[in-house]
């Protein structure tokens, strides 16, 4: 056995759910959101601002049901892969991520990561980007857009609410062949208009979208983050698909971001993403024990949170010096020879 598969195979002593903290998690996640929220609705019919106030703790603890959701897509919430899919369901009914169509696309994601000869399969605009050879080589207007549509403010900030609020309510990226996936989608959305429906006739719609709306907002916003931060930063590695393998791109394609402790409770140990990628089977609450157990795993690439804002800036990647380098460095002669 290889020393790299050696150490994926030690992953495994840690994939095993323990049935207790999956349901403590269950408790204290959807407990915590739902109590916000009523408190949320409480509050506003006093002050909108002062509601308005409650909703980075109600986005954070949703935040922390996507990454349930996300689990259970895995298959690493519970042994049962039926209790995986029902609560996977649950949880995208306040995500709003529709549980199967998403669940599958993150698998594409999971096999091609960082994989230059790749990247149609399965990728996006904060899991894939352009060699700097390739955006020097497309037309002005092109690489202005490339530089406009991945601005931190565009697709850290405005783009995640379209895709979560509006574009997910359809199938728009589902191939056509994924019957049954696309399907999914629109069960999500009759659950989703017969529960705010409900909602809204119980509480009145405009309470219903004071309330929800800022939620969901911040929560799409911090989510897209955690996930586009995981695989950027100049000391994060491309390889072509020859060179390419799973192990190596798992400590060396994404990275650990490093968060203060409560952060790291809300996001529910996201932050430990080269292990996720190494043994996505291995629930979110065992994932720190499994880096503090592993010494080979804490010399990856770390971040901290101030290191993650700046890392998002890191969407090109420089084949000639081996990094990731910003648009602006590509866009000056010497470029990517110097570090920003």
């Amino acid at each position: 056995m290889t020393k790299k598969n050696s150490l994926r195979q030690d992953t495994k002593d840690f994939q095993s759910p323990i049935a207790g903290r999956s349901i403590s998690q269950i408790v204290t996640s959807f407990g915590g959101f739902l109590a916000t929220c009523a408190a949320m609705y409480l509050v506003n019919g006093v002050s909108f601002w002062l509601a308005l106030a409650l909703a980075p703790l109600a986005a954070g603890f949703l935040v922390r049901i996507f990454i349930i959701q996300h689990d259970c897509g895995h298959m690493a919430f519970f042994r049962d892969r039926r209790a995986n899919d029902a609560l996977g369901f649950a949880c995208s009914l306040l995500t709003l991520a529709p549980y199967r169509s998403w669940r599958r696309q993150h698998a594409g994601h999971h096999g091609v990561w960082n994989d230059l000869d790749r990247r149609d399969r399965g990728a996006d605009i904060y899991s894939s980007c352009l060699t700097v050879a390739e955006y020097r080589a497309l037309p002005s207007w092109r690489r202005a857009w490339y530089r406009t549509t991945r601005h931190p403010i565009v697709a850290n900030v405005l783009i995640p609410p379209v895709v979560f609020i509006g574009l997910f309510r359809l199938p728009f990226d589902t191939p056509k062949a994924w019957r049954q996936e696309r399907r999914a989608v629109f069960v999500t959305d009759l659950a989703l208009v017969a529960m705010f429906g409900g909602l809204g006739l119980l509480l009145g719609f405009g309470a219903v979208a004071a309330v929800q709306l800022p939620v969901m907002i911040s929560a799409s916003i911090i989510g897209v983050f955690l996930f586009s931060v995981q695989h950027r930063g100049d000391t994060v590695v491309w390889a072509r698909h020859k060179a390419w393998d799973s192990v190596s791109a798992s400590l060396q394609g994404s990275t650990y971001l490093r968060l203060p402790r409560v952060l790291q409770w809300f996001t529910g140990n996201i932050g430990y993403h080269h292990i996720h990628h190494l043994n996505p089977r291995i629930p979110n609450y065992r994932l720190k024990e499994c880096h503090e157990a592993m010494p080979a795993l804490r010399t990856v690439p770390t971040l901290s949170l101030r290191d993650g804002f700046r890392a998002l800036r890191s969407i090109l990647w420089d084949e000639e010096h081996g990094r990731m380098v910003t648009t602006r460095q590509a866009d000056t002669p010497a470029a990517s020879g110097d570090r920003a």
